[in-house]
């Protein structure tokens, strides 16, 4: 039984992309994932290309799953989605409380993801399996790293079936953040989030914005690369290979690569771990 793999898109904003985003699923389906996963913008700014991206997979005969967020939501808007959500015929769903846009006033009937999972489990029981996201090295609005741990376990405790991570390149926090979340009762299946590194400047913003930190030996080595792409994406494969290697050797309970829309970097990943 091989280990099982999921994939993250995000809408393509033209015809073309679309186009290209369709190729690209085509060609990442051959590893047979378990599910793709279509993310949202702030405040569910492109809901309507998550749902086309989302019902175009269902349509491919894939597992979907549309991240939901709930700033700015009421209760009534949440329900009306669930309902859209089933008669697509969507079984899971990403739950997260998503970024506040800026200059945004009120947080809607949810202040936390648990209180989505809550909402989602008393409105439709256990239709839905549903992922929430885990940061192993704390969420960057996060008061303290205990009081981040504490927010994951209450979404564990309202209902959610597995969790995600924001992508890491330290094996340690990882398993920390595991052992921790399970000394607190909170013990659904962990899964590593992936991203690969195909151009360092994009790398480097991502991950200041979302709290995610690059060792200090990869970033001086991308720093080191200056423009040279080839140099980059030939180190990128040796360095997210090495840790997905790391992490399968460790039992973990799957992979779930962040695609950037792109297939060449997570097939060679998959064909050098003999998971493709």
């Amino acid at each position: 039984m091989g280990l099982p793999l999921s994939f993250e898109f995000f809408p393509p904003k033209t015809p073309e992309g679309a186009a290209k985003l369709h190729a690209v699923r085509q060609q990442l389906y051959s590893a047979k994932p378990e599910f793709c996963s279509v993310t949202y913008g702030a405040g569910g700014s492109t809901q309507d290309g998550t749902l086309q991206t989302v019902q175009a997979i269902l349509d491919e005969g894939q597992q979907g799953a549309s991240h939901f967020t709930c700033v700015g939501a009421s209760r009534e808007s949440v329900r009306d989605k669930l309902a859209l959500f089933k008669s697509m015929g969507l079984r899971r769903l990403v739950a997260l409380r998503g970024d506040l846009p800026s200059g945004y006033g009120g947080m809607g009937e949810f202040r936390y993801a648990a209180d989505l999972v809550a909402f989602i489990r008393a409105e439709t029981g256990d239709h839905f399996h549903l992922e929430v996201a885990a940061y192993p090295e704390t969420h960057p609005q996060a008061k303290s790293a205990q009081a981040d741990l504490q927010a994951y376990a209450a979404k564990v405790k309202a209902g959610a079936s597995s969790a995600i991570t924001q992508f890491f390149f330290n094996t340690d926090a990882y398993f920390r953040f595991v052992d921790d979340a399970y000394k607190l009762g909170a013990e659904v299946p962990v899964v590593p989030g992936i991203m690969p590194i195909t151009n360092s400047a994009g790398l480097l913003r991502f991950a200041d914005s979302c709290g995610a930190e690059i060792p200090r030996w990869i970033r001086l080595r991308l720093q080191g690369y200056g423009d040279d792409v080839e140099s980059i994406k030939a180190f990128g494969l040796d360095v997210v290979t090495d840790l997905c290697d790391q992490l399968r050797n460790a039992g973990v309970p799957g992979l779930h690569f962040y695609t950037m829309n792109q297939s060449a970097p997570v097939l060679e990943i998959l064909r050098r771990l003999d998971l493709g």
